[in-house]
C-alpha cells in the first residue's frame, strides 16, 4: 500500500483536491481519496510531490504501425500529397516496422499514456500491442472506394479481426474515411457493428477535398483517387451534400463513434450530427499537432466547446507528429484557447478518451476501485494552473 499527495489532484472529471491524499494498492488500484481541504499535515506515511497529479492519459487516435515513417515527410504538405506519400511509404521490412512500433509504444508509456485507440490496416503491430504495458483498442480499418473491392476489403478486415482476437486484443472493424470506403463496404461494416455493438471510428472532415468529392465529384480528392490510386471512379454519384451528411447514416447511431480530426467541422455539421446520432454516443477526437504538421490549421475548438461536445485527444502517428505525447497536445490547445481550464483539458485527455474506448471501468479518472495510472505534471504555473512550454509528465504508477 502507498499514500501519495501533491499540491493539487485533478480527478479527470473536473473535480480537484488541493493537497489531497491518494491511497493506492500495490498494483495501483485506488483504495481511498482523502479530501484534506488543502491542509496536509506532515506524515512519514505520505509521499508528497511538487506539482499536479492527474490520471493516466488516453490517446484516442494513433497509428502505431506507421511509426517507421517518422520524419519521412516534410511539414505543410497538405492533405492529398501527404496521403500519396503514406501510400508509397507504408510498406517496409517487418523488422523495421516492429522496431519502430516498439520504440513508439515505449515512448507513449513513458509519456504517461495508459490506453490507446490505435488504427491498423494489417496485423504488423498486433504482437507489440499484446505485450505492451499499455491497453489498446485496435480499430481495423477497411479501405476500398470501389464497390468491386468491398468483399475483398471486408474479408481482409475480418481476417485481421480474428488474428487480433486470438491474441487477446479488443478490436473492431471501422471505415477509414468518407473518401476511401464505398457504400457497399460501409454497409458491410455497419452490419458487423450492429451485430457486435463494437466501437467505430472514422477520419472525418480532415480536408475540404472530401466535402467537394461528395458535393460535386470534383476537387483534389477525386484526383487523388484517380491519379494516385488508379481507381476508376465513373460509378461514383455525388450526393450534393458534404461528406459527414453523406456517410453518417451508414454508421449505427447506437454504437460509440469517434470522429477523428474534425478540422473543417462547422455549426451546420454539428447540428446534423446531433440530429442523426443517439445522445452520448459520439466523441470528437482532436489531434492538433498532426493537423498543424500536415495543413498548418487547427479545428474550431471554441465551436466544439460551445456546443458541449464530448472531446478527446489523440496524437495521430509519428508520420505527422514529432512526438506521441498527450501533454504536448494539451499545450497546443491551451495556447490556442487560453480560457480552457486545466481541469477541462485533463478531462479531454483522460476520462473522455477512456469513455469513448469503453475503458472507463478502470481508466480515465481517479476514483476508488479504479487503477487508471497516476501522472505527475511538473514545471507549471501553479498559481494560474496553466501548462508552460517546460511542463513535463512523470509516471508515478
Amino acid at each position: 500500500m502507498r499514500k501519495i499527495s501533491a499540491h493539487l489532484i485533478l480527478d479527470g472529471r473536473d473535480r480537484c483536491y488541493p493537497k489531497g491524499i491518494l491511497t493506492l494498492e500495490d498494483d495501483g488500484t485506488i483504495l481511498d481519496i482523502e479530501d484534506t481541504g488543502g491542509v496536509l499535515h506532515e506524515s512519514a506515511e505520505v509521499e508528497f510531490f511538487s506539482g499536479i497529479l492527474v490520471p493516466g492519459f488516453v490517446n484516442a487516435h494513433c497509428h502505431l504501425e506507421l511509426s517507421h515513417l517518422e520524419g519521412a515527410f516534410p511539414e505543410g504538405m497538405g492533405m492529398v500529397p501527404f496521403l500519396k506519400k503514406v501510400v508509397e511509404g507504408r510498406d517496409a521490412e517487418l523488422s523495421v516496422i516492429w522496431k519502430a512500433a516498439e520504440r513508439a509504444d515505449l515512448l507513449m508509456h513513458k509519456n504517461g499514456i495508459v490506453a490507446v485507440g490505435d488504427i491498423s490496416n494489417g496485423t504488423n503491430s498486433f504482437e507489440i500491442k499484446r505485450d505492451s504495458k499499455i491497453k489498446y483498442h485496435t480499430f481495423i480499418e477497411a479501405l476500398g472506394f470501389s464497390p468491386d473491392r468491398a468483399a475483398k476489403a471486408f474479408g481482409w478486415a475480418k481476417n485481421c479481426l480474428e488474428v487480433g482476437q486470438n491474441l487477446g486484443l479488443t478490436s473492431s472493424i471501422v471505415p477509414h474515411s468518407p473518401y476511401s470506403v464505398s457504400e457497399t463496404l460501409f454497409r458491410a461494416i455497419a452490419a458487423e457493428a450492429k451485430e457486435t455493438g463494437s466501437i467505430l471510428s472514422i477520419h472525418s472532415q480532415e480536408s475540404t477535398g472530401e466535402d467537394e468529392l461528395y458535393r460535386s465529384g470534383t476537387g483534389e480528392m477525386i484526383g487523388h483517387l484517380r491519379n494516385n490510386l488508379s481507381i476508376e471512379t465513373t460509378f461514383f454519384q455525388p450526393t450534393g451534400k458534404n461528406s459527414i451528411e453523406s456517410i453518417l447514416g451508414y454508421l449505427p447511431s447506437q454504437n460509440n463513434l469517434l470522429l477523428i480530426h474534425n478540422l473543417y467541422t462547422d455549426q451546420a455539421d454539428i447540428d446534423f450530427i446531433k440530429s442523426a446520432r443517439e445522445p452520448g454516443k459520439t466523441w470528437f477526437a482532436l489531434c492538433p499537432l498532426s493537423n498543424l504538421y500536415i495543413q498548418n490549421k487547427l479545428p474550431d475548438i471554441d465551436l466544439l466547446r460551445n456546443n458541449a461536445l464530448k472531446i478527446c485527444l489523440g496524437t495521430d502517428s509519428l508520420v505527422s507528429n514529432h512526438q506521441l505525447s498527450i501533454l504536448e497536445e494539451m499545450k497546443i490547445i491551451q495556447n490556442a484557447c487560453p480560457e480552457i481550464t486545466l481541469g477541462e483539458l485533463t478531462t479531454w485527455a483522460t476520462y473522455n478518451g477512456a469513455n469513448a474506448l469503453n475503458m472507463v471501468d478502470w481508466a480515465g479518472s481517479i476514483e476508488v476501485g479504479k487503477h487508471p495510472g497516476i501522472n505527475l505534471l511538473t514545471g507549471m504555473d501553479m498559481g494560474l494552473e496553466k501548462l508552460l512550454p517546460g511542463t513535463r509528465v512523470r509516471k508515478i504508477c
